[in-house]
């Protein structure tokens, strides 16, 4: 079912539908980007989030003219954050809507089933947070808006985690890990086995469970009969919930715990788990108080989050938003300089030049990914309570990695109560 933006409920942002007109405002046939979004489903949380970052992005775009003198409208569709449904809304938008430029919606699982259609239709496809996807399919027009880049782009994932663990004292030694079987995990399983093997690390325990899993009590407690050192999960929000609390109901204590758990950065599961929080080290890709973040990144922030309460989705906007809209900055820095919407000339732009965005200086390697990671891995300390100011405080969510943008020093052993 079509997501109309104007009756999309608190979504829709005001002003939005009135920025085609006006003095300032662009005119004519309008310029459609389309692409499915996870608005509903257990992805939705990130997903709607994504949206109304997109919708900045779209308002202050046509009130400057829009792009190539027309208004930019957005075409989009729910998914569902079901895999299944991506294909027949990528064919719709590419043969039905026939968008001008087409983009993906959030996450791995749901970027990789719309990559053979566009491939089909030799379009220039920007995805967003999709872990290594084109490592399957080598598509030269793909160009991933991902921190998780560089070479090994399923190992940038979890090689923080990993890089902390292994400088602790004594050094931790064995690893448990589990994920999901599905696209996501799978790849960044991958890569953590290429890290731990460099790292010296022994595996004993590595196993995926079934995405419709709903009782994670079992999986903790095989997980925690092997006594493992270090515990990485890679794990979508509802997985990620679920093997906290198991952890915590049965008293299962390595001493690294987290690496990989989507749904930590989101400001709902941060105010919902509060206290169980603390001693957890997982990845981020986006803070207000990182070495990397600018002051046009940190305005942005400020920007969503004057519009996030009244959408009614997440309230700091710290994770996806500012990669949502600096996609939507490549996709407009590119437009521009190519003067249209051949997709050959987007593609060869895209490969050859450096783009700025709120997020910092991006380019793309040769399989689309960011030329070089950026990925951080921090702790969680000294949560309290479930209010939602304290995740504004850099003393909450310490940066351990890279040791660049160190903020602070690790709490070692996992010590879940502080």
């Amino acid at each position: 079912m079509r997501i109309e933006r104007r009756t999309f409920g608190k979504l829709a942002v005001a002003g939005a539908a009135a920025s085609f007109a006006g003095p300032a405002g662009a005119q004519g046939k309008p310029f459609t980007i389309g692409f499915s979004m996870n608005l509903t489903g257990p992805l939705a949380p990130n997903g709607k989030a994504t949206l109304l970052a997109m919708q900045i992005w779209e308002e202050e775009i046509n009130s400057k003219g829009g792009l190539l003198g027309r208004p930019v409208k957005l075409i989009y569709y729910d998914d569902q954050s079901n895999p299944s449904t991506v294909p027949g809304l990528y064919t719709k938008l590419l043969d039905v809507d026939k968008v001008d430029i087409i983009a993906s919606s959030y996450a791995t699982n749901m970027v990789a089933p719309a990559m053979p259609i566009v491939m089909q239709h030799d379009r220039t496809f920007f995805g967003l947070l999709g872990l290594a996807v084109n490592s399957e399919f080598n598509y030269k027009r793909y160009f991933s808006m991902t921190p998780t880049g560089g070479p090994r782009p399923k190992e940038s994932f979890a090689e923080g985690f990993f890089e902390v663990a292994a400088a602790q004292t004594p050094k931790p030694m064995t690893v448990a890990m589990c994920g999901a079987d599905a696209e996501f995990p799978r790849n960044a399983m991958d890569g953590a086995r290429n890290v731990i093997k460099r790292l010296g690390l022994k595996i004993v325990y590595d196993k995926t469970y079934p995405p419709t899993t709903s009782d994670y009590t079992p999986i903790v407690r095989a997980i925690a009969a092997t006594n493992p050192d270090i515990f990485l999960a890679c794990s979508y929000p509802a997985d990620s919930v679920g093997i906290i609390r198991a952890s915590h109901e049965i008293g299962f204590k390595p001493k690294v715990y987290g690496g990989g758990m989507v749904g930590l950065q989101a400001t709902a599961i941060k105010t919902q788990l509060g206290p169980l929080l603390n001693g957890i080290v997982v990845y981020d890709f986006w803070l207000p108080w990182a070495g990397f973040a600018s002051d046009e990144g940190r305005d942005f922030v400020k920007k969503y989050q004057t519009k996030s309460a009244a959408a009614g989705v997440d309230l700091l906007g710290y994770y996806l938003p500012p990669f949502a809209y600096a996609r939507m900055q490549v996709i407009e820095q590119a437009v521009k300089a190519t003067g249209g919407t051949n997709d050959e000339k987007l593609a060869e732009y895209c490969r050859k030049n450096t783009f700025k965005t709120v997020v910092g200086d991006i380019s793309f390697n040769a399989e689309g990914e960011w030329s070089t990671a950026q990925v951080m891995a921090v702790q969680f300390q000294g949560v309290s309570g479930n209010g939602v100011e304290q995740f504004t405080d850099p003393k909450t969510e310490v940066i351990l990695w890279p040791t660049k943008y160190k903020t602070g020093n690790i709490i070692y052993p996992y010590a879940p109560t502080k």
